[in-house]
């Protein structure tokens, strides 16, 4: 009986032209968006069912716990205020994301005229970031036998990069096992931290090697540089000459300062002697007497 009241209440408000409602609801297309960084992307804020006709609207944004206003008394504030828009009823449209917009938004809308007046709905952004040139280190000469790694790195690329190695223009597989050119290699790649490791390095391993970094928001690469491969340490055997001679002239400076400053002298005695017989001796002057004189100089008896 009860039932039918309820059915007849409602076909009476039919004809009327009007059907109460029962509070507001909410609901979103995808509650998990991904946007590439400087991209539009829009937060969906369906409004299912209200019967307030002007409910207030807010958007917050919500990072590392801590809220703030996106959309309040009919305006964009905070740091979208210039890029971006409301969507009537309530989308909310962000015309140039940037990789701080990563973070959860929250809709709400409050309908005073219904009987659940208030409802929310959140949304999460994460914002994708291409990777920029990775710093890459490749040696310049390694000798065959020997092991060497090579490395690539970038850090601004979100979500975190793959990375993939190439030997003149030709990508090296991920196993060396699976391809027939490359089944004898020894090389093992971290596609994770863009490491490329040689157990042992074989002659056909020279060339020019770049690295790649990869995610869903594009790739970047850095400049290919040449690794030599040779039988013998030719860098090693330069250096080990290289030191010698720096040796032997730091070895020269030395003796030059030593010499300079008289430590290889003789140790004889310089001091000046003076070995001249005094002028009179015994009271007798041996002064020689002028040409063509004499004179005496003492007196005789006899």
């Amino acid at each position: 009986m009860a039932s039918k009241s309820l059915t007849a209440f409602f076909i009476l408000y039919s004809f009327l032209g009007y059907i109460p409602s029962f509070g507001v609801i909410l609901r979103t297309t995808d509650k998990i968006v991904w946007a590439n960084e400087f991209q539009p992307i829009e937060l969906t804020c369906l409004i299912e069912s209200i019967s307030t006709n002007n409910p207030r609207i807010e958007w917050k944004k919500i990072k590392n716990g801590i809220p703030s206003y996106v959309y309040f008394q009919n305006k964009i504030s905070g740091d979208l205020e210039h890029r971006a828009q409301l969507i009537q009823p309530a989308n909310l449209l962000i015309l140039n994301t940037s990789r701080s917009d990563t973070a959860e938004y929250r809709c709400e809308v409050a309908a005073i005229d219904d009987h659940k007046h208030f409802d929310e709905i959140l949304i999460s952004l994460a914002v994708r970031v291409k990777p920029v040139v990775p710093r890459c280190s490749v040696p310049l000469a390694v000798t065959v036998g020997t092991s060497s790694e090579l490395r690539c790195l970038e850090n601004e690329g979100f979500p975190a990069s793959q990375y993939r190695w190439f030997r003149n223009n030709e990508e090296l597989p991920q196993d060396p096992k699976s391809s027939l050119k490359f089944i004898n290699s020894t090389y093992t790649i971290n596609s994770d931290t863009g490491g490329l490791k040689f157990r042992r390095v074989r002659k056909e391993d020279a060339g020019e090697y770049f690295c790649q970094a990869k995610n869903d928001a594009g790739h970047a690469e850095c400049p290919a540089q040449l690794m030599e491969v040779y039988d013998v340490d030719i860098v090693g055997i330069f250096l080990k000459v290289l030191a010698a001679l720096a040796g032997f002239i730091i070895v020269m400076v030395g003796i030059c300062h030593a010499h300079k400053h008289g430590c290889f002298s003789s140790g004889k005695d310089h001091t000046g002697t003076n070995y001249k017989l005094s002028a009179q001796e015994n009271g007798v002057d041996y002064t020689e007497a002028d040409e063509g004189h004499f004179r005496h100089k003492s007196s005789f008896i006899i």
